[in-house]
């Protein structure tokens, strides 16, 4: 079987090294790239691909709301996180939207291949620092100091909202990315604010970064 992939990431030099080293093995082809998450859900739709490798954090949609829509879209896709963070929170979102695996980047020329044979193989694969994270954050979750997190408190329109301010767009670019108007924008971070009982963009910034909406990275 031929395992057809999207690579999603938004640094084009590592989006090649990893297509190089992807069609090196024997059976996997990449057939499309994509460096945000709008283009990642757009593009598995139009291709239908067994395997998206997923970066977390991008820009305009991250990888955590791009995995959750496409395997909302068609199960049968599996998602391979690739990371360069070990984040708790980066984590267990991205498994609890979907992903079948978590690489992180500096293994990823070690890990990438067997990560994707082994979702396909309908298993799951966690680098081994990244499992050791999901077992401390596991032991540790009754104690968790996040009292709002993201992912249940907010929706996910409020969410895309919260990356995209949190990334310094204005009110205007918000609108014009969403396909909403500015008063729904604005209705959107008032939502925000008040749900989190934060004051400002900076207070808001610090909170999208620590949930894993979005990152310093991207």
């Amino acid at each position: 079987m031929n395992i057809r992939l999207i690579q999603a990431d938004d640094h084009r030099l590592m989006r090649q090294g990893l297509k190089s080293l992807i069609e090196k093995e024997p059976n996997m082809t990449v057939v499309g790239e994509a460096e945000n998450g709008t283009q990642t859900v757009a593009l598995a739709a139009k291709t239908g691909p067994h395997v998206v490798v997923m970066d977390v954090a991008m820009p305009d949609m991250n990888g955590i709301e791009a995995t959750r829509k496409i395997v909302r879209a068609n199960p049968g896709t599996k998602v391979v996180a690739l990371s360069g963070h070990a984040n708790k929170e980066f984590v267990r979102e991205m498994l609890s939207a979907g992903a079948s695996a978590y690489v992180l980047k500096k293994r990823a020329y070690e890990e990438l291949a067997r990560a994707i044979r082994e979702v396909m193989k309908g298993k799951k694969y966690l680098s081994p620092v990244v499992a050791r994270s999901v077992v401390d954050d596991y032991v540790e979750l009754s104690s968790s100091t996040s009292e709002r997190p993201a992912f249940i408190v907010l929706t996910e329109r409020e969410r895309e909202v919260l990356q995209q301010l949190a990334e310094g767009r204005s009110t205007k670019e918000m609108a014009g990315a969403l396909g909403v108007s500015v008063k729904t924008v604005e209705t959107h971070r008032r939502n925000i604010m008040e749900k989190l009982d934060l004051r400002s963009v900076a207070e808001l910034t610090k909170y999208a970064i620590r949930e894993g909406v979005t990152s310093i990275d991207t």
